[in-house]
């Protein structure tokens, strides 16, 4: 089930808020890709065309992956698209596929993101006390905003991860 149609079955307003907000911001964060597919088409004309690639270049796309990988984890919660078991899943009764997406959420998801989450905060902390940069001479500064993308990422992961909790709940409720 996608959440677009749970959200027709369990409208809750908090969660309906939540999603919009993630919604919108992975909209946003999908430009990226334009620009990612740009920058990797001009490192191979540079590097394979006129024999010389750019250090900048080269860190840049991984810093565009790192975006759009890690505010889709948000965006794929949120829209219930996110890798699952399906073998066990998928033989489940509605009732019991909410109940074991729920386990999933309180035990499993949600402790191992509010971890990261709180973990990255010294890490981020620590690269913006000290300004770090690539090692690179020629690569990109600021190396704590790309660090900053974690914990900016996961509470959104979190806030995604409630959000479907509370409508599982409120499915579950209602039944």
């Amino acid at each position: 089930m996608n959440a677009e149609a749970n959200q027709e079955q369990v409208p809750n307003k908090f969660a309906d808020t939540i999603d919009a907000v993630i919604r919108g911001i992975g909209h946003f964060i999908m430009w990226t890709n334009i620009i990612l597919i740009f920058v990797i088409i001009l490192q191979v004309v540079l590097r394979y065309g006129f024999g010389h690639g750019l250090v900048l270049l080269e860190e840049l796309q991984w810093h565009l992956y790192a975006i759009g990988i890690m505010f889709g984890a948000s965006y794929a919660m949120m829209m219930d698209s996110h890798i699952r078991v399906d073998i066990v899943h998928a033989r489940l009764s509605e009732k019991w596929r909410n109940r074991w997406d729920l386990f999933g959420i309180i035990f499993l998801l949600l402790p191992f993101a509010i971890m990261v989450f709180h973990q990255s905060l010294d890490f981020v902390y620590e690269s913006w006390r000290v300004n770090e940069r690539s090692d690179a001479p020629l690569g990109l500064p600021w190396r704590w905003a790309i660090k900053g993308v974690i914990p900016v990422s996961f509470a959104l992961l979190i806030a995604a991860t409630v959000a479907r909790a509370v409508r599982i709940i409120v499915a579950l409720r209602r039944k």
